[in-house]
């Protein structure tokens, strides 16, 4: 993990920790203006959809053998 480009972006996030107690936003609601709202949202939003994914992807799977069925029916593919 010497490699300068972990540095350069831990460096960032640091940076915009330190600015998200600093810059002034204009907020619609008042839980916009909490520290640290943002990055929570953001994550909170990937977890949301991982675990969406996995419910779709049990919806829409198909079985392994599914085009090797498709094949032994038309018989075009060969």
């Amino acid at each position: 993990m010497d490699h300068w480009g972990f540095k350069l972006f831990y460096l960032i996030c640091a940076l915009l920790a330190v600015l998200d107690f600093v810059v002034h936003r204009h907020t619609e609601h008042p839980w916009e203006g909490l520290p640290g709202f943002y990055p929570l949202y953001g994550f909170i939003g990937c977890v949301v959809l991982v675990l969406l994914a996995k419910v779709m992807r049990k919806l829409v799977m198909r079985p392994e053998d599914h085009y090797e069925k498709l094949e032994g029916r038309g018989g075009e593919h060969e």
